[in-house]
């Protein structure tokens, strides 16, 4: 087995590129890391990575028309804009009862796991991605590098995803211990907006496709 150093790296910059920009499963990260501290933080992540680790298996095993289908993207785009709105409609309505101590039993893990798998799995964005980059990233590597090492190099995504995801909960931990409760609840107001941007425009991306 020989394995190519800088096709594992840019795997890594990879699901690096997919984690770090702002959106929902990050907005949801700093809510939930402020309000709750690192583990709930890096729960929500951790739902997201076992989503994408799912849309990859479909890319990989090749049943992506499944995604493609009119009905399954009207689907997704509704219920995701609905799970937004939702989480940051109640992202702003709790954000004044928002305390500074650590109070491990106000949110459960498992509820900021269902609510990083739910965004993730939910989200068309999501699945261009995986359908789009990864997709023809597999492809090329296939192509130049044979088929035998792909699960490997695939899994180096998962550790980008893991990096950013451990980065994030470390940095919402860091400032949680620095902001008065005015600020968190500000961060708390403004996640809960990114949440419901995002939600109406996944919900008019569904309404649209629908009768589009």
């Amino acid at each position: 087995m020989h394995l190519n150093v800088t096709i594992l790296f840019s795997y890594i910059l990879l699901g690096l590129t997919l984690a770090a920009p702002i959106g929902p499963v990050n907005s949801a990260r700093l809510d939930k890391g402020i309000k709750n501290g690192f583990w709930h933080a890096w729960v929500v992540g951790f739902g997201s990575m076992i989503a994408n680790a799912i849309f990859m298996l479909i890319v990989y095993l090749g049943l992506v028309h499944f995604l493609e289908m009119p009905p399954v993207q009207v689907f997704l785009w509704l219920f995701g804009g609905f799970i937004l709105l939702y989480s940051g409609i109640e992202s702003m309505l709790g954000a004044h009862s928002l305390e500074l101590e650590y109070n491990r039993d106000k949110e459960p893990l498992l509820k900021c796991f269902l609510t990083g798998f739910i965004m993730s799995i939910t989200s068309p964005l999501s699945i261009l991605f995986w359908l789009g980059i990864y997709g023809s990233v597999l492809a090329k590597t296939a192509q130049e590098n044979g088929t035998g090492d792909l699960l490997i190099y695939s899994s180096m995504i998962f550790l980008g995803l893991t990096l950013w995801d451990l980065f994030v909960a470390a940095l919402t931990t860091v400032f949680r211990k620095f902001l008065n409760s005015i600020v968190l609840i500000w961060i708390s107001v403004l996640s809960g907006l990114s949440l419901v941007g995002f939600g109406v425009y996944f919900a008019y991306q569904g309404i649209k496709t629908l009768w589009g």
